[in-house]
């Protein structure tokens, strides 16, 4: 089955193409600004707004008017139109927030462009992209499929990125009967069924003291010197460093699970309600269920799996998955092993709740 594929390279690109790129960045993000704010006093006149093909329409003549367009790939400019009318519909749907202007001073900068006539190119460790040519970056995989369309990024941390987006033909794995329940923690990143529990490597609180040392050296600096645009890199590094090794420790993981089991159970959590505790807030962040989640969803519909989700609000952890019964005491997040009063049996917290999230989802 056809699925859209994205493969992530550090680029290394040389002076002149680094201006061509910024280039790219400027021309994009002044395109969304421009028609942005069309679109807002359109919409203030009139109370209805621009369509995408509208504002593609107006293209050539800001090209004519701000000749300097012309040397940027067009492609790009018109992804920089294509998000600002996604950026509409989905507003208008209640998914997000109005589109708001960009700023040159965004710690992330990107741009889209799309395959067309052979414009985007890998051969050997070079890639070659529309107005920029041949690019040096770091060939960790092969690319397959079809390619789509390229994506450009400059992270805080001063390096360049592209994402390369392909239609893969991604076969399911083979059927097996594993089924499988995971319980998310702090102290355990997870607890499965079948009694396994998952270390949390907790990577920011490893990097705390480093991260907390370069932040105080960035906040004695004079903001906008050289001094202190080489300590905003270096803080932006390490947080660059927590999110790779957070993001492996995922994919490791959620790539075994289902691989491994047919069926996977896991809980509808209120993330963003639970991260309102100000105690746990920064552990739950650093555990990631978020992105567990989303990996496990993606990867089960590429290779023929079934994710199942039991209810937010279900007591997991204070049901006896022997015999059923609720003990409401157990909710107290101190209470590691406990005994059921009407089967005797005794319970780990986290090993009950896998075990509960396995048959409450089934």
């Amino acid at each position: 089955m056809l699925h859209h594929k994205a493969f992530k390279f550090r680029i290394y690109p040389n002076h002149e193409q680094i201006v061509q790129l910024r280039k790219t960045l400027g021309c994009s993000r002044f395109v969304f600004n421009h028609l942005l704010e069309k679109w807002n006093q359109v919409y203030q006149e009139t109370g209805k707004g621009l369509s995408y093909n509208t504002c593609a329409s107006q293209l050539p003549a800001m090209k004519r008017k701000w000749p300097w367009l012309k040397e940027v790939d067009s492609i790009a400019l018109q992804s920089a139109v294509r998000n600002l009318a996604d950026g509409f519909q989905r507003f208008f749907k209640r998914q997000n927030d109005p589109p708001c202007f960009k700023s040159r001073k965004h710690p992330v900068q990107s741009y889209t462009t799309r395959y067309t006539n052979g414009n985007i190119t890998l051969k050997g460790d070079r890639l070659q992209l529309p107005k920029l040519g041949w690019v040096r970056y770091a060939t960790s995989r092969e690319v397959e499929g079809r390619i789509l369309s390229a994506t450009v990024r400059l992270a805080p941390s001063g390096k360049w990125f592209v994402s390369v987006i392909s239609e893969v033909d991604i076969q399911p794995l083979p059927l097996t009967e594993g089924i499988l329940g995971i319980d998310v923690g702090i102290k355990q990143l997870a607890v499965t069924s079948e009694g396994l529990a998952i270390h949390n490597p907790r990577y920011t609180l490893r990097y705390e003291r480093l991260l907390a040392k370069w932040q105080r050296i960035l906040a004695r600096r004079q903001r906008g010197g050289g001094n202190w645009n080489k300590a905003r890199r270096k803080v932006a590094q390490i947080h660059e460093r927590i999110g790779n090794s957070r993001l492996d420790t995922m994919h490791k993981q959620t790539t075994r699970w289902i691989r491994e089991n047919q069926t996977i159970s896991i809980e509808d959590l209120r993330i963003a309600n639970m991260m309102k505790n100000r105690h746990l807030a920064k552990h739950i962040a650093d555990a990631s269920w978020g992105e567990m989640s989303r990996q496990l969803h993606y990867k089960a519909k590429w290779y023929g799996r079934t994710i199942k989700e039991t209810p937010a609000f279900a007591p997991t952890s204070q049901t006896c998955h022997v015999c059923g019964n609720k003990h409401a005491e157990v909710k107290d997040l101190s209470i590691r092993i406990w005994k059921c009063s009407f089967c005797q049996t005794v319970h780990d917290r986290d090993m009950n709740a896998a075990q509960n999230i396995k048959a409450m989802a089934l």
